[in-house]
C-alpha cells in the first residue's frame, strides 16, 4: 500500500513566517517608541524652554460648550472649555499681546492675573513650571518605555517563547513594561496636580 504525501495548504503558514512577522511587528514597535520619546522630549521640556514666560491679566473669561454625538443617536455628550482672554505680558517685558486667549482651568474675574507661557505666535498655555514640563516629558518617556520593551521583546523572539533564553528576555522585557506603566501612572497624576 503506497501513502500519498501532500503538500501543505498554501494558506497555512509555518512558525519561520510567524516568527519573521512578530520580529517585524516588533520592529514597528521600536519605531514607535522612538517617536514618542522624541515627542516627549519635544512637548515637554523642549517647548516649555524655547517659551515666553509672562503673565496674562484677565479682560473677560467665557465657556464655549460643543456638543458631540456619540455612538447612539439620541445622546448626546456635552463638552466645556473654559476661555480667558486678556494682556499678556511676558516677565522680561519686551512681549505684550492686547489680545491673548488661553484654554484655562476656571473662570477668572477681570484683572485677575495668570501666570502663563506663550509657546507661539498666537498660542498661550498655563505655565506648570519645570515641574510640569518634566512630568510630562516623563509621562511621553514612560508610555515609550512600554512600547519599546515589548518590541524588543517581539524583535528577539519573534513572540515565540521557547526555551531559556526567550523566558530570560520575557522577564526583563515584563519588567521593564511594569516600570513603564508604574512611571506613566506617577507622571500623569503629577502633570494633573501640577
Amino acid at each position: 500500500m503506497t501513502q500519498v504525501q501532500g503538500n501543505a495548504a498554501p494558506n497555512s503558514a509555518g512558525p519561520g513566517d510567524r516568527t519573521s512577522l512578530g520580529r517585524l511587528i516588533g520592529a514597528g514597535l521600536i519605531l514607535v517608541g522612538l517617536v514618542l520619546l522624541a515627542l516627549g522630549a519635544y512637548l515637554g521640556p523642549y517647548t516649555y524652554a524655547t517659551a515666553t514666560p509672562g503673565k496674562l491679566t484677565v479682560d473677560t473669561c467665557t465657556v464655549d460648550y460643543k456638543y458631540r454625538s456619540s455612538t447612539s443617536s439620541s445622546s448626546r455628550k456635552k463638552t466645556k472649555t473654559r476661555w480667558c482672554y486678556g494682556t499678556f505680558t511676558s516677565t522680561d517685558g519686551y512681549v505684550k499681546d492686547l489680545n491673548a486667549e488661553l484654554k484655562s482651568d476656571a473662570l477668572h474675574q477681570r484683572g485677575y492675573v495668570i501666570d502663563a507661557i506663550k509657546t507661539g505666535d498666537t498660542s498661550y498655555k498655563l505655565d506648570h513650571g519645570w515641574v510640569g514640563a518634566i512630568a510630562l516629558g516623563c509621562a511621553w518617556f514612560f508610555g515609550a518605555l512600554i512600547s519599546l520593551a515589548i518590541g524588543t521583546f517581539g524583535a528577539v523572539t519573534g513572540f515565540i517563547s521557547g526555551g531559556a533564553s526567550a523566558q530570560g528576555v520575557f522577564r526583563t522585557c515584563l519588567v521593564l513594561v511594569g516600570v513603564g506603566v508604574v512611571g506613566l501612572v506617577v507622571s500623569l497624576l503629577v502633570v494633573f496636580f501640577v
